[in-house]
């Protein structure tokens, strides 16, 4: 009798609670249109702000990939034996990087604050790194010096670092570079392999005619990265550099 008695009265409560409620919003109907309209209008822009950032982050990535994949593709000639030359094709390295350098830049300005869009400012450094003219490569170093910066994104810092020591070296500038490299060798926060920087290192001393020098780095990658990729080339070169080469 008692369950019975609390259930009739829960019941009671219920429907009390629900009539006073129509009344409520028979008295506020005005208010309660708003109301509903501003929630759809939330609801709604919420979705829509969804698949604008989905069909944007799509975008994103489908011109990026195409623009790298303009910056890989072989110019004519360089085709491997038997493969049907790539179409568009290239008459020229600097045609190809010309042309993948405005893909790139389409790609940074339309998508810059995207991860796409900083891989694309550092690609575009790239394409222009390889062009190789005073200009270009002006404009190569002010890029890779900015996505360096970028301490947010390591492993394109990273790379970026990479990179501006390469084209020091490129200028001639070898001291510079083997300063960058070994930064990034000694760097534990760095995300590249450190044999990558050592290599480099090893290398330009070696362009620099710098025999002596040369061959302790070739010697360091051996001695502490013995199963590296460049280990039999490193052992190779220290080898005929000690030979008084």
């Amino acid at each position: 009798m008692k369950k019975e008695l609390k259930r009739q009265i829960r019941e009671d409560e219920f429907v009390s609670g629900f009539a006073r409620a129509l009344t409520w919003i028979g008295a506020h109907r005005d208010e309660v249109r708003v109301t509903a309209v501003a929630v759809l209008a939330v609801l709604i822009g919420g979705g829509a702000l969804g698949y604008y950032q989905s069909s944007r982050a799509r975008d994103a990535r489908r011109e990026f990939a195409a623009a790298v994949e303009m910056f890989h593709a072989p110019v004519a000639g360089e085709s491997p034996a038997g493969e049907k030359p790539p179409t568009p094709g290239y008459a020229s390295a600097s045609e190809k990087y010309r042309k993948a350098a405005a893909a790139f830049d389409g790609v940074e300005r339309r998508f810059g604050s995207t991860p796409e869009g900083i891989r694309a400012r550092y690609y575009g450094a790239l394409c222009r790194t390889e062009l190789g003219g005073e200009q270009e490569l002006e404009q190569a170093r002010k890029a890779l010096e900015d996505v360096a910066a970028r301490r947010d994104k390591p492993l394109e810092s990273g790379l970026a670092r990479l990179a501006l020591a390469d084209l020091a070296r490129r200028k001639g500038e070898v001291d510079k570079a083997i300063d960058g490299y070994r930064q990034l060798a000694e760097d534990p926060a760095a995300p590249l392999p450190r044999d990558v920087a050592l290599m480099r290192i090893a290398e330009a001393l070696d362009e620099a005619h710098r025999s002596a020098e040369a061959r302790e780095a070739y010697k360091r990658v051996t001695d502490q990265y013995p199963g590296s990729v460049f280990a039999s080339e490193a052992r190779q070169r220290a080898a005929y550099l000690g030979d008084g080469a």
